[in-house]
C-alpha cells in the first residue's frame, strides 16, 4: 500500500493550564529549543542545496513544532495518524486513561508479582495505581520538571515499573538506562534527556553515576532502591525514603499535570543502543503506548483478566521497548499479572522462574531459545537408545505435522503429543503458554524447526523502537517458517524502491510510528519521508500471501572491492546450521576483494558475570566426540590446533559455498576466535544482537591478518 490515513490534528495551541503547569524555566527552554531547530533546518536547507542531493528521495521538511506528524522538542505535540474506522479511530488516550479504566475493570486483580526469598508477594492494580501516583508526587516533591527525564538503571522490579508510570504520570519522561552502560554512557543518556532524577538499582549502578555526577547539571536527586545506602550524600535517598516524600504530598499538583496530558505528547524516551555513533532518544508518545497495546493485544487475541488472567515473565532489558510493551503495556491492558524473574536470568535461573511461574505468554530472543536448545540436545545426547528414538520419531511427526498445517491432527501426532510434547513443554515451563514469541533479533532456521518439531512453534516478531515495538506478527493461523508475520491492524507496510526479487527497504505507517528523535534533525530527517513512512533501514519482501520476509539490513550490507551488495545474515545463519558446533559466526568483507568469517565456539557461561569461559558446552563435547576429536576446550581448537574440527569446519563451510549465489558470495578464509561473543565483552547488545562495528575494530588485529595471507 502507497496511500496513508488521514491525519487529525491534536490542535491544542495556546492551553494556558498547559503553559503554567511547564513553568518559566520550560518556557524559555521551548524558545532556545525553537531557535535550534531553525538554525538546524536552515543549515540543511543550505547542505542539501550546495549537495544538489538529500538523504533520500522524498525526505522531509522539518516541520514548524505541533503542525505535523514529527518533532524534534521535548515539549512538542504531533498530528496523530488516525483513520476515519477499524482500528485506526479508535479514541487516543493518555497512559494515565489507560491505567485507570484497567484499575476500574480489574482492580483487584493481581498486576505485579515478585519473589522475595522463596516467596512470591503480589500486589494489585488498586495498589500499583496508587504506588505510581505516590512515586509521581515523590518525584515532583524533589523537583522534577516537566518534559525532564527520570533515568532508571537496574534490573527489572516492582520498583522500575513505578518509577517509570510515575515519571510519565508526573509530566515528565521515563527513560530507561542499559544496567550494562559505562559511567560515560549513563551521562551521555542522563544529560541528553536532561534528567531530574537518576533511579539505580544498587551500590555498583550508584557508583557509576557518582562518577559523572558533576557533569550532569540538571540532576537533582539520585534514589537507590534496593540495598542498604553504603555511604550517605546529599539529595541521595533509599526508595522508603524516596516514597515517604510522596506519602506525605498533596494530590492538587499531581492531578492538575495528569489533567494537562495529552495523548500526542511526548511521555518516554527509548535509547537506541549507540552502536554507530551515540544513542539516539525514541520520542513515543502516550499514543504511541496504549494505542499499540491495545492493537497489539487485539491481534495476539490476549485474554481479559475476568476471562483467564495472562501470565507474564519480565527478564529482558526494560530499557528496550519489546520488553516495556510486552511486560508494562500490554498485561496493564488485558489486566495481565507480570511476575519478574531474578536477576541472573539470562545466566541460567531464568529456566527455573519458567517452571514456577507457567507463563501463558512467553519472549524469548533468539540467544534464549538456542541456548533452551542446546540443553535439550545435551540433555537427549545422554538419554537411553530407546528414548532417543522415541524423541526422534516424534519430533519428525511434529515437524512434518506443523509445516503440513493439517487440519485433523493424525493419530501418530496425538501419540506424540501424549508421549514426548507435553512432557517437554512441562519441563520447559511452558505447558500454559499458548504464545511462544521471538524477536529483536536474527533467529535461524535450525532453531525455528527444532522448536516446531517439539510441537512449540515460534511466532516471530519484527519492529523497532521507532514503532513503538511491533510492526508485524506472526500467529497460530497465520505462520511461515522464516517470516516475521504480518502487519498488525491498523497499520501499514510498504517496501521501498524494490529490486526485480521484491527487496527493497521496509517502511512503515501508523498511529505506533515515534515522534522524531529527541533535538536531532538530522537523524530524524533520515528516518522519516516527507510522507511520515518510517524508513526502517532493513531490507525484506512480502511473498504472495503478504507475509514479510527479512532479507538483511542496509547497513549490514557487505560492499566487496568487487562491488557486489552481500546481506551477511543468510549466510552467517547457513554455517551456523552447516557447523553446529559454532556459536556466533560474523562475515567480513566490505571493500574486500573475498569473504571471510569469524567464528567463535559453543562454551559454558560463568553464571556470576555471564562472561564466555573456555570449557566447552557438553553438545559441544559430544559433537567433538563424533568427529574423532578430544577437545573439552574452546583453547584447544582456536588458532588451528584441532586439526579434525577445522576440517569439519571447512567441510560444512563447503556446504555452504556450493549454494551460494555467485563466486562473490563464497566464504574464502575463516579463523575460530579464543572466545565466545557476550554482552559483558561487547560483542553482544542487551538483546543478543551482533554489534558488527565493535566487533570489526576489537577483532582488527585478526581480520587484518586474514586479508594479509594469500587467498586460498
Amino acid at each position: 500500500p502507497t496511500a496513508t490515513s488521514t491525519a487529525v490534528v491534536m490542535d491544542h495551541a495556546g492551553d494556558a493550564s498547559l503553559l503554567q503547569s511547564c513553568g518559566t524555566a520550560n518556557s524559555l527552554a521551548s524558545l532556545e529549543d525553537a531557535t535550534a531547530e531553525s538554525t538546524a533546518k536552515s543549515i540543511l536547507m543550505t547542505i542539501n542545496g550546495c549537495l544538489g542531493a538529500t538523504a533520500r528521495p522524498n525526505s522531509l521538511s522539518l516541520p514548524i513544532k505541533g503542525t505535523d506528524l514529527w518533532t524534534l522538542h521535548r515539549d512538542g505535540e504531533v498530528k496523530l495518524r488516525m483513520g476515519e474506522s477499524g482500528p485506526e479511530a479508535e479514541p487516543p488516550l493518555t497512559v494515565n486513561q489507560m491505567f485507570t479504566s484497567t484499575v476500574q475493570r480489574f482492580g483487584n486483580y493481581n498486576a505485579l508479582s515478585w519473589k522475595e526469598g522463596e516467596q512470591w508477594k503480589t500486589m494489585t492494580y488498586n495498589d500499583y495505581y496508587k504506588t505510581c501516583r505516590t512515586a509521581a508526587k515523590g518525584f515532583l516533591k524533589l523537583g522534577l520538571e516537566r518534559y525532564h527525564g527520570v533515568g532508571i538503571l537496574g534490573f527489572n522490579s516492582v520498583e522500575w515499573f513505578i518509577a517509570d508510570i510515575g515519571a510519565i504520570l508526573a509530566g515528565g519522561f521515563a527513560v530507561g538506562i542499559y544496567t550494562t552502560n559505562s559511567p560515560e554512557a549513563c551521562q551521555y543518556v542522563a544529560e541528553n534527556c536532561q534528567a531530574n532524577i537518576l533511579v539505580v538499582e544498587n551500590h555498583k549502578q550508584l557508583q557509576k553515576i557518582l562518577q559523572v555526577q558533576d557533569k550532569l547539571p540538571h540532576l537533582k536527586a539520585i534514589i537507590q532502591y534496593k540495598d542498604e545506602l553504603k555511604e550517605k550524600k546529599p539529595n541521595l535517598y533509599t526508595w522508603a525514603e524516596f516514597m515517604k516524600l510522596g506519602r506525605d504530598e498533596p494530590d492538587a499538583q499531581l492531578d492538575d499535570i495528569i489533567s494537562s496530558q495529552k495523548p500526542n505528547q511526548c511521555c518516554t524516551l527509548i535509547y537506541t543502543s549507540g552502536t554507530t555513533g551515540q544513542p539516539k532518544g525514541v520520542m513515543l508518545s502516550h499514543d504511541n503506548l496504549t494505542w499499540t497495546a491495545f492493537v497489539t493485544g487485539q491481534d495476539v487475541s490476549l485474554t481479559d483478566a475476568d476471562k483467564l488472567q495472562e501470565v507474564i515473565v519480565s527478564y529482558l532489558p526494560l530499557s528496550h521497548i519489546a520488553a516495556q510493551m510486552i511486560d508494562v503495556w500490554l498485561p496493564m491492558k488485558a489486566g495481565g499479572v507480570t511476575y519478574f524473574a531474578q536477576p541472573d536470568a539470562l545466566k541460567g535461573s531464568l529456566a527455573n522462574t519458567l517452571r514456577e511461574i507457567r507463563p501463558t505468554a512467553f519472549m524469548g530472543v533468539p540467544r534464549v531459545w538456542e541456548k533452551m536448545q542446546e540443553k535439550m540436545k545435551s540433555i537427549g545426547a545422554k538419554s537411553s537408545t530407546v528414548r532417543r528414538k522415541v524423541a526422534s520419531w516424534a519430533k519428525d511427526v511434529g515437524l512434518q505435522t506443523n509445516l503440513n498445517k493439517m487440519e485433523l491432527k493424525p493419530l501418530n501426532y496425538r501419540l506424540a503429543k501424549c508421549l514426548v510434547f507435553r512432557k517437554v513443554r512441562k519441563a520447559l515451563g511452558l505447558d500454559r503458554c499458548t504464545r511462544c514469541y521471538t524477536g529483536a533479533a536474527p533467529i535461524t532456521k535450525d532453531t525455528l524447526e527444532f522448536f516446531l518439531s517439539l510441537d512449540i512453534p515460534l511466532f516471530e516478531l519484527y519492529g523497532m523502537s521507532e514503532s513503538s515495538g511491533p510492526q508485524t506478527i506472526s500467529l497460530p493461523d497465520a505462520f511461515r517458517l522464516t517470516s516475521c508475520g504480518k502487519v498488525i491492524p491498523g497499520c501499514k507496510t510498504k517496501i521501498f524502491n524494490p529490486d526485480v526479487d521484491g527487496n527493497g527497504e521496509i517502511c512503515f505507517w501508523g498511529r505506533h510510528v515515534f515522534m522524531g528523535y529527541l533535538n536531532m534533525p538530522d537523524k530524524t530527517e533520515e528516518a522519516l519521508d516527507s510522507d511520515g513512512w518510517l524508513h526502517s533501514g532493513d531490507l525484506g519482501k512480502h511473498d504472495q500471501d503478504n507475509f514479510l520476509f527479512i532479507t538483511g539490513r542496509i547497513k549490514e550490507l557487505i560492499i566487496t572491492a568487487g562491488g557486489e551488495n552481500i546481506p551477511p545474515v543468510p549466510i552467517e545463519d547457513a554455517v551456523k546450521e552447516a557447523v553446529p558446533l559454532i556459536s556466533n559466526a560474523m562475515l567480513i568483507g566490505d571493500k574486500r576483494k573475498f569473504l571471510s568469517m569469524l567464528l567463535t565456539i559453543k562454551c559454558q557461561v560463568n553464571n556470576e558475570t555471564g562472561a564466555p569461559e573456555d570449557e566447552q558446552t557438553p553438545e559441544a563435547v559430544e559433537l567433538c566426540r563424533k568427529l574423532g576429536s578430544n577437545s573439552t576446550r574452546v583453547s584447544e581448537i582456536a588458532g588451528g590446533r584441532d586439526r579434525v574440527v577445522y576440517a569439519a569446519i571447512q567441510e560444512g563451510i563447503n556446504r555452504v559455498n556450493e549454494k551460494a549465489t555467485s563466486n562473490a558470495q563464497r566464504i574464502q578464509k575463516w579463523t575460530v576466535l579464543e572466545k565466545d561473543f557476550s554482552i559483558p565483552g561487547g560483542e553482544l547488545g542487551p538483546t543478543m544482537k551482533l554489534k558488527r562495528p565493535v566487533v570489526m575494530k576489537m577483532y582488527k588485529d585478526q581480520i587484518e591478518n586474514i586479508y594479509k595471507e594469500l587467498c586460498w
